[in-house]
């Protein structure tokens, strides 16, 4: 029995990922979503989603991800969940992956691998991770030892923002620092972060 060669392999299972499958399972292509470790993307780390189209009110970010994996599942395609692409051999085609470790042939690849993280390096980060230092607010940010306590949120961005905004739900005081003298945030997202009474911007600070 020959081995299987895939139409599409899609990298990722964020909104880039999930269009890619809700188009190309749309075309009969049955595309195989290998989700990585966070199935849904960062998306899923957001509360309130109100910068995408048709959700006047917003919508969750993990509840907006669903509905895309949803989509995609009902046009054909198919969800590998928790699965890591470890290796790519794209020197001919069919391509070879190398997924949990099993070799996987595709006719064509997307990667729509989205963002990570973004550390700030600093020796005790590491250590600290989990013990007081977090990446997701709304993951983490009603855990007891967050709760009535100042907080500190780094960046200025729209995540930052939103991250901040949500903390003061829990914290004493949201302490937001920036490198810059002024948000990168969009103008909308900036105002509301800096009228909030509980948020204290910090600038010019590294």
């Amino acid at each position: 029995m020959s081995e299987r060669i895939e139409n599409v392999v899609i990298i990722g299972s964020g909104c880039a990922g999930y269009t890619a499958a809700i188009y190309t399972a749309r075309a009969n292509l049955e595309p195989l979503v290998v989700t990585g470790a966070m199935p849904g993307g960062l998306l899923t780390t957001t509360s309130i989603v109100e910068n995408y189209p048709g959700f006047p009110e917003g919508i969750d970010g993990t509840d907006l991800m669903i509905d895309m994996q949803r989509q995609a599942e009902r046009f054909g395609a198919r969800v590998q969940f928790g699965s890591m692409v470890e290796a790519a051999d794209l020197s001919q085609r069919p391509f070879k992956l190398t997924v949990d470790g099993k070799d996987i042939l595709t006719q064509t690849l997307i990667i729509a691998s989205g963002a990570g993280h973004r550390h700030l390096g600093i020796d005790s980060e590491e250590k600290l991770e989990k013990k007081g230092v977090t990446y997701c607010a709304t993951c983490d940010g009603a855990l007891p030892m967050f709760r009535n306590h100042p907080l500190v949120v780094v960046g200025g961005g729209d995540s930052a923002c939103e991250e901040a905004t949500y903390l003061t739900r829990f914290a004493s005081k949201v302490h937001l620092v920036h490198r810059r003298d002024e948000l990168r945030a969009s103008k909308i997202m900036a105002a509301r972060t800096l009228s909030h009474e509980k948020i204290e911007p910090v600038w010019d600070t590294v």
